[in-house]
C-alpha cells in the first residue's frame, strides 16, 4: 500500500505502539500521519519514546503517551513533549522499561496480566491505579505487582525488507515482533520488497515476523532516518541535534515541519 493510504488507515484516537530511536521506528509513517492531520493518538513507547513521538506531539497529533521516557538521547530533552507536558495538553502514563515490555508480553501470550518485580517501593505505583499489588497465591507471603495486558490498536515500525509472501525482516530487533504479536494490526514501512520466503531461509527466519501478524506494508526508503537501520545506515546525529534546536519553540518547530514534513509547502493554519 502507499504511505499515504497507510497513514489514512490509522484512525484518530488509535493506540499506536512505536519502538524507540535505538530500534527501528517508522519516522516516514509518523511524518505521513502529520500530513494527514491525525488527532488524538495514544502512543505507546516500547519501552521508551523518541524522535517520532516528539514530532507527532509537536504537530498536535497526540493526546496521550504511555511510556517510560521521552528523550532525544544525546540531543537532550524532547522539546515538544516537554512543552506539551508543561502546558497540560498531554496525558502521560508513566511506566518503567520492564513494565512496558511486561504488559505487551502479556498481550502477546494471550493472558490478561503478568507479574513483575521491582516496582514495589517506588512512587510510580501511586500514579498507576491500573497496576495491582497482591500477595503471592502460593503462600510465601511475598508481594508482587500485576500488570494488565496492553493491546495496542496498531503497531508501527520500519524494517529492512519484506518478502513476496508478506513476511518482514527486523533482524535482532525482537521488540518489534512483540508489538506485532500484541497489537490488533501491524503496519510496516520497508526499504524494499524481495522475492522469496524468509521463513524458508535458515539464516533469515530467526529475524523475521510472520505475515500472519502484518496488516500492511509500504515502501519508504530510509524510512527510519534519522534513526539507524541495522547495517543499512547509521544514526544521523546532526539531523536530530538540528531538530532539537529548532523545536525549542513552537515557531521553530513549525518551520522545521514545513521543510522536513511538508517539503517547504506552507503549513495550513488549524
Amino acid at each position: 500500500m502507499s504511505l499515504a493510504a497507510m497513514a489514512a488507515s490509522i484512525p484518530d484516537g488509535a493506540m499506536v505502539a512505536l519502538p524507540p530511536d535505538n530500534s527501528i521506528p517508522s519516522v516516514a509513517l509518523a511524518k505521513a500521519l502529520i500530513r494527514r492531520r491525525a488527532r488524538g493518538l495514544r502512543l505507546v513507547g516500547v519501552p521508551i519514546s523518541g524522535f517520532a513521538t516528539d514530532i507527532l506531539i509537536g504537530a498536535g497529533c497526540v493526546a496521550e503517551v504511555n511510556t517510560s521516557a521521552v528523550t532525544l538521547g544525546e540531543a537532550g530533552f524532547a522539546p515538544r513533549f516537554s512543552a506539551a507536558l508543561k502546558a497540560g495538553t498531554l496525558v502521560v502514563r508513566d511506566a518503567t522499561c520492564p513494565a512496558m515490555h511486561t504488559m505487551l508480553q502479556a498481550a502477546e501470550k494471550g493472558v490478561p496480566f503478568m507479574p513483575l518485580r521491582g516496582l514495589i517501593g517506588s512512587d510510580i505505583l501511586a500514579n498507576r491505579p491500573d497496576w495491582m499489588v497482591i500477595e503471592s497465591p502460593f503462600g510465601t507471603g511475598e508481594k508482587i505487582t500485576l500488570l494488565p495486558a496492553l493491546h495496542p490498536d496498531v503497531a508501527v515500525f520500519h524494517a529492512v525488507m519484506a518478502d513476496s509472501a508478506g513476511n518482514v525482516w527486523v533482524g535482532r530487533r525482537r521488540e518489534c515482533a512483540t508489538i506485532a504479536h500484541a497489537s490488533q494490526r501491524s503496519l510496516v514501512t520497508v526499504e524494499r520488497v524481495v522475492e522469496g520466503n524468509f521463513l524458508e531461509d535458515e539464516r533469515l527466519c530467526p529475524g523475521a515476523i510472520n505475515a500472519t501478524y502484518i496488516s500492511g506494508i509500504a515502501i519508504a526508503e530510509r524510512g527510519a532516518q534519522p534513526s539507524a537501520l541495522l547495517d543499512e545506515y547509521g544514526f544521523d546525529t546532526d539531523y536530530v541535534m538540528a531538530y532539537a534546536r529548532a523545536a525549542k519553540t513552537e515557531a521553530g518547530f513549525a518551520e522545521w515541519c514545513a521543510e522536513h514534513v511538508f517539503d517547504n509547502q506552507a503549513v495550513a493554519a488549524e
